[in-house]
Parts: C-alpha cells; sequence; structure tokens
C-alpha cells in the first residue's frame, strides 16, 4: 500500500526523532547509512518533509536535520500524505481508476477494509509513538 518512498521517509523521521533528547542533528549520509537507503532518495526525502514542517534543517557547519517537540506530536499520516500524497487511502487495490462500492475490482471490499485500518493507524499514531519503541530497543530500522 504504501511505497518504499514513504516507508523510507517514515524511518528516516522516526530515527530524527530517536535523537531529539540529545539535542542531535543528523546528516543525510547518517541518515541512509542508518535506514540502509541511498543517500540520494533520502536526500531528497528529507527535502520534501522540510517543505511540508514535519522535520526542520540547519544550514552550516553545525547544521543538519533535527525535529522539534511540536513535530513529535505530529501523526504519522502527516508523512504518509507528504511523501504519497492525500489520496492513497481512496486508491484501489489493483490500481483500477474507477473502482468503487458501485463499480467494483474483484478485492475492492477486503481492501477497503484493510486500507481503512491502515489509514487509522497512521492518523492515530504519532511520530513519538514509533520512536519509543526504537528507543528502548523493542523496535528496529532495519532487518
Amino acid at each position: 500500500m504504501l511505497s518504499y518512498t514513504c516507508k523510507t521517509a517514515i524511518k528516516a523521521v522516526i530515527f530524527l526523532a530517536t535523537k531529539y533528547d540529545k539535542g542531535y542533528k543528523s546528516g543525510i549520509k547518517e541518515i541512509a547509512e542508518h535506514i540502509e537507503a541511498s543517500e540520494h532518495t533520502v536526500g531528497k526525502l528529507l527535502q520534501i518533509l522540510v517543505k511540508q514542517q514535519v522535520i526542520n534543517s540547519l544550514k552550516g557547519p553545525a547544521g543538519g536535520f533535527y525535529i522539534t517537540s511540536k513535530q513529535l506530536n505530529l501523526p504519522i499520516i502527516n508523512i504518509v500524505e507528504a511523501i504519497d500524497g492525500k489520496n492513497i487511502f481512496n486508491m484501489c487495490g489493483l490500481g483500477l481508476s474507477r473502482c468503487s462500492a458501485m463499480h467494483p475490482c474483484p478485492i475492492h471490499n477486503d481492501y477497503k477494509e484493510v486500507r481503512d485500518i491502515m489509514e487509522k493507524i497512521f492518523r492515530s499514531n504519532r511520530i513519538l509513538d514509533l520512536c519509543a519503541p526504537v528507543n528502548n530497543g523493542l523496535a528496529y530500522l532495519v532487518g
């Protein structure tokens, strides 16, 4: 359902959130290495996320990417919508342009149910909620 790019963006933001308590700013290379993604992809994603005010950046020798306490409390849906768009949870599971309750694809009803659950998860969980298990060693950002 989510694009690879969106999953990478979520991991990057969670990584930044794990650095919040230390007031640490991270560079593209560090983030990319930690989440095992290409620097090019991570760089583009971070620019989008800064533009959408999900994270911040500071230029210069002491610069880098970071997250504020206000941003820690943003729901994960903000990341998803910034990268995959606002209609991601309205799309057909088979990619049909005219799929609807009146004109359903073969998996419409099942997919809609799963899609609605996923949307609820992303709307109800904050960045901070996903960061805590990583900080406590209960969850990981790489396989």
